[in-house]
């Protein structure tokens, strides 16, 4: 790592067209101003960290979901290719006490 001391007004050159410069000190702070060019991201590092660290959480939370759902979308799917003849079974047996049944000979 490169150390410099700047003075208030003062700038250092970082590769073609891109300048740091000491706009003033304020206690314990120095406020910086940074002049490159538009291609040229300029990003506080604490963000850059902030959002790595999100992007690995859902990369992390995508991978669990996945191992949950795995056994969700292993389950074969039913081949009817061979079972389109075959009669539907009814979910329910029919109720032979129920007056809505079309195949009741007692309802008129």
């Amino acid at each position: 790592m490169l150390v410099l001391t700047r003075r208030p007004g003062q700038s250092i050159r970082i590769g073609p067209g891109v300048d740091v410069r000491v706009v003033r000190i304020e206690g314990d702070r120095v406020v910086l101003g940074i002049a490159a060019p538009r291609h040229v991201a300029v990003v506080r590092s604490e963000l850059v960290e902030q959002v790595s660290g999100e992007i690995r959480e859902a990369a992390d939370t995508r991978a669990r979901l996945r191992v949950m759902l795995a056994p969700v979308r292993a389950v074969p799917a039913r081949d009817t290719s061979s079972d389109a003849s075959a009669p539907i079974e009814p979910l329910y047996p029919e109720d032979p006490d129920d007056p809505a049944d079309p195949e009741d000979p007692g309802v008129a």
